[in-house]
């Protein structure tokens, strides 16, 4: 690189695409996941998990969205160091985002152990995949909300964690 400093632009309305899908698979997975117990508790913990998921993916829709009145200023990202990143490698860190639907993915034979365990780190891979994101969204454009989504995630892995423990 010679010193110079690598400048790559990020098309924001895929990365925020990326984010939906990542959101929408997540909601479908747990979904899916709420199907395979008749444990009340165990049910409605998946099911609210699809719920806030749900609410992620209408807000990076919603940013998206905005995009479109914000003007053009916004519509791309640009690094801030050397550190080269595809939004797709990006977005494969989070394995809710580039997998198999996640509603193929739980046949229904595996233990709620197992569930859980493959929710956690989905959701740690999902933290990470935002945490990253974050570095390319201005204030401006809503990267204190990343921060609360992130925040939110984190709050995922804790119930899922809880659940765990309970087995």
């Amino acid at each position: 690189m010679n010193g110079a400093r690598m400048v790559v632009e990020f098309n924001a309305f895929e990365i925020f695409e990326i984010a939906e899908k990542i959101e929408r698979n997540g909601a479908k997975f747990y979904r899916r996941a709420a199907e395979l117990f008749d444990d009340s508790n165990t049910h409605k913990m998946f099911l609210q998990l699809a719920e806030w998921e749900k609410a992620h993916e209408q807000f990076f829709a919603g940013m998206r969205k905005d995009l479109f009145v914000q003007g053009p200023k916004l519509r791309t990202f640009e690094t801030k160091n050397d550190v080269v990143f595809d939004a797709q490698s990006m977005a494969g860190l989070a394995v809710f985002g580039n997998r198999m639907d996640p509603a193929v993915e739980l046949t229904g034979k595996e233990s709620i152990t197992d569930i859980l365990k493959c929710a956690i780190e989905k959701e740690k891979d999902t933290i990470v995949f935002y945490t990253g994101l974050k570095d390319f969204v201005s204030a401006q454009a809503g990267k204190d909300k990343i921060d609360d989504i992130i925040k939110e995630e984190m709050h995922h892995v804790r119930i899922l964690k809880e659940s765990l423990e309970l087995r």
